[in-house]
């Protein structure tokens, strides 16, 4: 792929029915002073003595080489070419170096730093004489060389020594055969008429006797053009159709006649056109097999040499003189002092011309070490050039170049490997090496972003990994607005750095899909998570769990790339504890919850955060709180009931004093307890402060009864089935009469139906609470069967569960204190132990 041209997305083809437009570009040239360039034929050279440029103003045209470049279409598609020009060619900022470029509708192509232009596509427009047939012959002129005719009937035609048309000659006349270049010259037609150019070969293309220069001349019937010397020396012998075509384009050649076919054996027929594309390629290589021939270097242009350096020496000659005239005069009686100030001047150009001999070598050696591939010195030496000359864009763009051969093969090793420290420290590297050019600058920023996209993308594993919630979007975003902010110019320069380097191309064109991919996650996924967060947050404000769940199910089967549902499912379940703790009667649950439990995901964090601020005991009060429990927790009553009536007091309150009764409530059935112990009554008694403890947060007096308990473990079995079976009737009761319909709950108070219902249902998981403790003691010890309550207790709890969630739904429409009270009546959540003796 040729230097300039896209990777990411190919572009339309120019149809051969368009002409190529220039419009002149202002880059340090006044637009004014040039004009629109109109391209018609096939090939249009570009160079300080061809047309238009010939006629240009000088300083418009100072940066252009006689022989600057060509351009030409091929196969209906425009190209341009460098010929090696001094301040070469540039396409959209890229350097065209050995291969031809593609050129396509709004490209800016530049010559040197200040001449620029605009291409433009536009439909061609009818000629006024239409294109006649062209066919030639070339003739050889030395019939005793046996050299054979050469037949044209298309073109362009290239003259290589590597061709058969001139190998074939090789064993008898080698010498001759090396005399001529690999790209020697060729032979195209413009505007209806046979030119033949030479494209700088090593010993010439001579036409009438005269070593052709840097522009291509036309050639006529009965004119003789010589290749390399005296050897291939032809006549040219126009011949064709003469008739006027009304086609725009020339006309397809027709076959030899039936007298060429007979002479076929004494004459090469080419019926086939080269290729521009190989005609104008650079090919390094080709001037060091071609050999010296010393006869066919005119007199003309060793004259003209000669004559150069003579001028150039007298030149010098006459400034000495000058300078001497004007410090000492005529006046041969010198003083000293005027001869000292003539060598301090002197003196002082030399000094000059050694700066600018030594800047100059810094050109030429970094040059040199181009042409050889040692990029990384040629990068040293043109960024200590810049230093001194920061303005030179020839040297900047050889810098860009070198730095980015050098060093992009490496970092993009390292990518590879996933080494992103060492690929960063390699772009710091080409940054030192770069200091003093600018327009490299933006082309590291493009390999430190691709970098940052391909450790994304391979840290979560490929393109096609899961999309993580809360993890990814902030880091996907910060891709995609760097890239979309200025899309263009990030592709220009990646662009470059691709024709520059063409490994760098497959990894350029990854990057893109990579790109790609995350604009559909950012459109598909991200949008998703955008609206699955929204709706987490609606939920939370209601405490509408249900919710989350259905939400949760529905994205995991519509988004099966969608990551990080586990940690939002964990919350959710994190969240129903959280609630089921601060409806507890006791702080015990919630205080358990803060020491074990937290939020992963911003939803569920920013609504704990909500509660923390509004409606949970604030730290302080969880602290005093957790002496209470201590003190509780290793039998020092008295202790945590007088630290539990010093809390402050708040919308934690009623919690505290439902607590504050329950745990004096035990501490004296307790040491009542133990004032009936020996007496006839003491089982009873026992068994009955058994029942109103929780085993866990009243820990210390069930352990301190266990022994007793375990010995009445027939008794603690009866009275746990003697339980059960009033939980049973109570229950059965509360169906009888339909449990607690919606009509009941919406009422605008606490109907005796609502109440009586309520107590019931209340009563009956109280007995049973009270009984599966007692049968789960009993069946610890050996005795007691369990077994055919369990569902029983089940059905209690779950609808006093359903009962306290309908209640809660209907938050917005109860008043808080009529639905606290209703809440009351039903009793705690699932699962939850009847404190109260």
């Amino acid at each position: 792929m040729a230097p300039g041209e896209p990777i990411a997305e190919p572009q339309p083809r120019v149809d051969e029915a368009f002409d190529v437009v220039l419009e002149p570009a202002s880059r340090g040239t006044p637009a004014h002073a040039l004009s629109e360039i109109r391209i018609e034929d096939d090939l249009f050279a570009i160079g300080r003595g061809e047309a238009p440029f010939d006629e240009s103003p000088p300083e418009a045209v100072a940066q252009l080489s006689r022989r600057h470049a060509r351009i030409f279409v091929e196969h209906g598609c425009v190209y341009i070419a460098d010929l090696g020009s001094k301040n070469g060619t540039t396409l959209n900022g890229t350097p065209v170096r050995d291969v031809p470029a593609r050129v396509r509708g709004g490209d800016e192509i530049a010559f040197g730093s200040r001449l620029a232009y605009r291409v433009q596509f536009v439909p061609r427009r009818r000629r006024i004489h239409a294109a006649k047939q062209v066919a030639l012959t070339l003739v050889p002129v030395r019939e005793e060389l046996g050299l054979e005719p050469i037949e044209l009937t298309q073109f362009p035609f290239l003259v290589s020594k590597i061709d058969d048309i001139f190998a074939r000659y090789r064993p008898r006349y080698p010498h001759q055969v090396n005399y001529v270049s690999r790209r020697h010259a060729h032979v195209f037609v413009r505007g209806g008429a046979p030119f033949v150019e030479d494209l700088g070969s090593t010993n010439g293309t001579f036409v009438n006797g005269q070593r052709m220069g840097d522009s291509a001349i036309a050639i006529k019937d009965g004119d003789t053009v010589a290749f390399g010397g005296t050897h291939f020396v032809y006549r040219v012998s126009l011949h064709g159709d003469e008739s006027e075509s009304t086609l725009t384009e020339m006309a397809v050649p027709a076959q030899p006649d039936a007298q060429d076919e007979r002479d076929s054996d004494k004459t090469t027929f080419v019926g086939s056109a080269h290729s521009f594309l190989d005609i104008f390629c650079v090919d390094h290589a080709a001037p060091g097999d071609d050999e010296i021939n010393a006869d066919a270097q005119a007199d003309s242009a060793q004259k003209e040499q000669r004559g150069e350096v003579k001028s150039k020496r007298g030149k010098w000659a006459l400034f000495i003189r000058e300078l001497r005239r004007a410090f000492i005069g005529e006046d041969q009686r010198v003083t000293r002092r005027a001869r000292v100030v003539t060598v301090c001047v002197l003196l002082g150009f030399a000094a000059g011309g050694l700066a600018l001999f030594h800047a100059g070598s810094l050109e030429r050696r970094a040059k040199s070490l181009m042409a050889s591939g040692d990029y990384a010195q040629a990068a040293v030496l043109s960024n200590d050039y810049l230093r001194m000359h920061p303005h030179d864009a020839p040297l900047a763009s050889m810098n860009t170049e070198a730095v980015l051969k050098a060093d992009v093969p490496r970092w993009l090793a390292a990518v590879r490997k996933g080494d992103y420290e060492q690929a960063d420290s390699i772009i710091a590297q080409m940054e030192a090496l770069s200091e003093h050019n600018a327009e490299v600058r933006s082309m590291l920023d493009e390999l430190r972003s691709i970098g940052k996209l391909e450790r994304f993308v391979m840290s979560r594993g490929g393109p096609d990994a899961p999309v993580r919630m809360y993890a990814d979007e902030p880091r996907i975003g910060d891709i995609l607005k760097h890239w979309e902010a200025d899309a263009g110019s990030h592709q220009r320069d990646l662009d470059r750095i691709a024709g520059y380097v063409p490994e760098f191309r497959d990894p350029y064109a990854l990057a893109l899909s990579h790109l790609r991919k995350l604009q559909s996650d950012d459109s598909v996924y991200l949008a998703a998570i955008d609206r699955l967060n929204a709706s987490v947050v609606k939920s939370l404000a209601t405490d509408d769990l249900d919710a989350i769940d259905a939400a949760l199910k529905d994205y995991a089967d519509r988004y099966p790339r969608l990551g990080g549902l586990d940690r939002l499912r964990a919350d959710a379940n994190a969240y129903a504890s959280l609630k089921h703790a601060m409806t507890a009667k006791s702080l015990a649950p919630l205080a358990d919850w803060i020491g074990t439990t937290t939020f992963s995901t911003p939803p569920f964090k920013d609504r704990w955060a909500e509660l923390s601020a509004h409606q949970l005991p604030p730290a302080p009060v969880m602290a005093q709180y957790a002496a209470v429990s201590d003190a509780w927790r290793n039998g020092r009553s008295a202790q945590a009931i007088d630290l539990l009536t010093k809390i402050p007091q708040g919308n934690w309150t009623p919690t505290l004093q439902g607590e504050l009764a329950h745990k004096k409530a035990v501490a004296a059935q307790f040491d009542e307890l133990q004032k009936t112990r020996g007496s006839g009554r003491y089982e009873d008694t026992l068994l009955s402060f058994y029942e109103s403890i929780d085993p866990q947060s009243d820990g210390y007096f069930a352990k301190a009864i266990a022994p007793d308990i375990a010995a009445l473990n027939g008794k603690a079995a009866a009275r746990g089935q003697a339980l059960m079976t009033h939980a049973q009737t109570l229950w059965e009761q509360y169906r009888t009469n339909g449990g607690i319909g919606g009509s009941q709950r919406l009422e605008s108070d606490v109907s005796d139906g609502f109440r009586t219902q309520a107590k019931r249902l209340s009563d009956a998981r109280d007995a049973s609470v009270r009984g599966m403790r007692m049968l789960r003691q009993a069946s610890q010890n050996g005795e007691g069967d369990q077994g055919k309550w369990n569902a029983l207790s089940k059905e209690i709890d779950d609808e006093a569960a359903l009962q306290r969630r309908s209640l809660q739904d209907l938050r917005m429409v109860l008043d808080p204190s009529l639905l606290q009270a209703k809440l009351n009546l039903i009793g705690g959540t699932s699962g939850e132990a009847q404190r109260a003796p």
